[in-house]
């Protein structure tokens, strides 16, 4: 209520400079020194954010062109932060992937060697990188689906650029998805690699169980021959 008072006393101060303005013997410079008064009036009152100066020059093309340039530099922005929360975030899971690796295959290369306190320790920590690797890859994918949302956004964005007239913009929000696809597929490559060779440990894993497990089998088996004769002398 407060802003619309000014704004009706604004206007009332306006019509009586006006009648005095026109009554003088330049009235058409007059007439300019108003409606540029006027309009910045009605872009101040928040029809839009163009500076003053500006409002003459103007048309809607040109601010329909404006306005599609700032979201297309904002969609780039939220792909750029997407784009970098998500390299980091595999590229963590990649990290922590490979420590998990490593230490599940010493493991397996100390079967047999390991008293009961050091195999529990060894344990232990492997559960605590399983959980890391875990937390990791929850991270992956939730900066993942941010940034096929700031995908999506970026596209729609230069879609709009490109249907109201801002080719320029258009363009170049196109090349930043292209540019950030590249990149977020170079360090899956990383990631891949890592879930690989992380299934390739895990069947090693097995195989090496299975083998320590029967031979443990084959030394009670023969350490139970000798009882078995003792017996039936």
């Amino acid at each position: 209520m407060a802003a619309l008072r000014a704004v009706t006393s604004y206007l009332r101060l306006l019509r009586s400079s006006a009648r005095v303005l026109l009554s003088s013997r330049k009235p058409g410079k007059w007439r300019s020194i108003l409606f540029t008064s006027v309009a910045s009036l009605s872009v101040g009152g928040g029809l839009c954010a163009i500076p003053f100066r500006q409002v003459d020059n103007l048309s809607h093309d040109s601010l329909v062109k404006r306005a599609a340039s700032l979201v297309t530099d904002s969609s780039s922005t939220f792909l750029s932060q997407a784009t970098l929360a998500l390299i980091d975030a595999i590229t963590d899971y990649s990290k922590a992937v490979h420590t998990l690796i490593a230490l599940q295959r010493r493991y397996l290369d100390s079967l047999g060697k390991l008293t009961p306190a050091e195999e529990d320790t060894i344990w232990q920590v492997i559960i605590r990188q399983r959980a890391e690797v875990s937390d990791r890859q929850g991270e992956c994918k939730r900066f993942e689906l941010t940034w096929i949302t700031a995908v999506k956004l970026c596209e729609t964005a230069a879609e709009a650029a490109y249907t109201s007239g801002a080719e320029h913009a258009s363009i170049t929000v196109r090349t930043n998805i292209q540019v950030a696809q590249t990149q977020v597929d170079e360090v899956q490559k990383l990631s891949a690699d890592a879930d690989k060779k992380l299934a390739e440990t895990k069947v090693m894993e097995v195989e090496r169980m299975a083998q320590y497990a029967a031979s443990l089998q084959n030394t009670n088996e023969e350490e139970e021959v000798p009882e078995a004769y003792l017996r039936e002398d």
